[in-house]
C-alpha cells in the first residue's frame, strides 16, 4: 500500500507558502522591530526561562503542523493498493479432511498429522488464489464445513476453528465423499477435484466411501486419496472438545492402507501414503501438479481517501494551541 494525492501541486504550493510565511516573518520583525536591551546596564542581559521558549516554539510547532495537515487535506490524500483480479475462473477442490482422535497421533516431525494437514491446506489456498477451495470434515457423520470458495480469510478461519473429535471417534469416509460429490455437482469450473485425507477406515455412516467414491468420476470430479500417518505405536495428545478433558498416551496406529487404494480405485483417482511429514508436503505438490489450470490475471489500482482524518488532526492541533496560549500562556507570559 502506498500514498498519493489528487492535487500533489497544491503540496508544493503549500511548501511554499510555509517557506514563504516564516521568511517574511522574520523579514518583518528584523527590519521594523527595536531591540530594548532589559537589566541593569553593563550586566548580564535578560533571558526569557527555558520553559518560556521551549512553550512558544511548541506553539509554533502545533501551528505549522496544523496549517501542514489542511494543505494536505486540500490535495486529496489517497491510500494507494493493487490487487490482482482473476478473469477466469481456477478449479474447485473439496478437502475432505478425518477429525477423528486418531488424527492427534504425532508423527509428523514432532506435530500431530491433524495440524500437519491443516498447515499443508492452508499453503495450498495461498499458492492457487484463483481456485475455490471448500472444506468437508469427517467424524461419526460428514459435516459440510465451507463450500468451495476463493474467500481465504473464511477458509483460514474455519480451518483454525476446527478441532480434533468435534464430530466423535467415528470415521465415516462415505459420507464425507457423498458431502463433496453433492457440492461439485453443478460445478462449472474447467477442473473439479476432491481430496480425501484420512489415516483410518471407515466405520460410522450410512454410505459405503466405495460407493460415493464411485460419483465422482460420473460428475467429471478427480479423486485424491490421502493415507496418513505410520503403523505402530505412536504418541497421542489431544483435549476432546466435548469433554474438555486432556487425553494423552500411545496410539497403535494400524489401518490397512488397501482399503483407501480400492476407494481411489473406484473413484478413478489415486492413493498417495503418506508416512511422514515430508511424504505428505510431497503428497499436496503432487496434487497441486495434477490439477493445474491456466489462470489469466489483471492488476487494479483501489483508492482511498483520507482527507478528513487530516482535517479533524489539524482542526484538534489548532483547537488545542488556541486553548493552550489562552488559558497557559498567562501563566508562563
Amino acid at each position: 500500500m502506498t500514498i498519493g494525492f489528487e492535487y500533489p501541486f497544491l503540496i508544493l504550493g503549500g511548501v511554499l507558502v510555509l517557506i514563504a510565511t516564516v521568511y517574511l516573518s522574520r523579514f518583518f520583525r528584523d527590519r521594523y522591530t527595536v531591540r530594548i536591551p532589559l537589566g541593569p546596564p553593563g550586566g548580564i542581559p535578560f533571558k526569557p526561562p527555558q520553559k518560556v521558549r521551549w512553550f512558544i516554539r511548541l506553539l509554533r510547532g502545533m501551528e505549522l503542523t496544523g496549517i501542514c495537515l489542511l494543505f494536505i487535506a486540500a490535495a486529496g490524500p489517497l491510500f494507494i493498493s493493487t490487487e490482482t483480479l482473476w478473469l477466469n475462473r481456477g478449479a474447485d477442490i473439496i478437502f475432505v479432511v478425518d477429525v477423528s482422535p486418531s488424527m492427534a497421533a504425532r508423527d509428523m516431525e514432532n506435530q500431530n498429522r491433524f495440524d500437519t494437514a491443516r498447515d499443508l491446506v492452508r499453503t495450498f489456498a495461498m499458492n492457487r488464489p484463483a481456485d475455490a477451495l471448500g472444506l468437508v470434515a469427517v467424524g461419526n457423520d460428514g459435516v459440510l464445513l465451507l463450500p468451495p470458495t476463493v474467500d481465504r480469510v473464511s477458509l483460514f478461519s474455519r480451518l483454525e476453528t476446527l478441532h480434533i473429535g468435534e464430530l466423535g471417534d467415528g470415521t465415516a469416509l462415505g459420507m464425507g465423499l457423498a458431502i463433496a460429490a453433492l457440492h461439485l455437482k453443478d460445478s462449472s469450473a474447467p477442473r473439479k477435484s476432491v481430496v480425501l485425507i484420512t489415516d483410518g477406515e471407515n466405520n460410522s455412516g450410512a454410505l459405503h466411501p466405495e460407493t460415493a467414491a464411485a460419483l465422482l468420476p460420473e460428475r467429471g470430479v478427480s479423486l485424491w486419496v490421502i493415507g496418513v500417518g505410520s503403523g505402530g505405536e505412536v504418541p497421542i495428545d489431544y483435549v476432546d472438545p466435548l469433554t474438555r478433558i486432556r487425553r494423552s498416551g500411545t496410539f497403535d496406529s494400524r489401518f490397512n492402507p488397501e482399503t483407501l487404494k480400492a476407494i481411489a480405485q473406484k473413484g478413478e483417482g489415486s492413493y498417495i501414503p503418506a508416512p511422514s511429514a515430508e511424504a505428505f508436503a510431497r503428497a499436496f505438490s503432487r496434487i497441486h501438479e495434477g490439477e493445474i489450470t491456466i489462470g489469466r490475471s489483471g492488476t487494479i489500482l483501489r483508492t482511498k481517501g483520507f482527507q478528513e482524518i487530516c482535517i479533524i488532526a489539524a482542526l484538534v492541533l489548532l483547537g488545542l494551541r488556541w486553548l493552550i496560549r489562552r488559558y497557559k500562556g498567562r501563566a508562563l507570559l
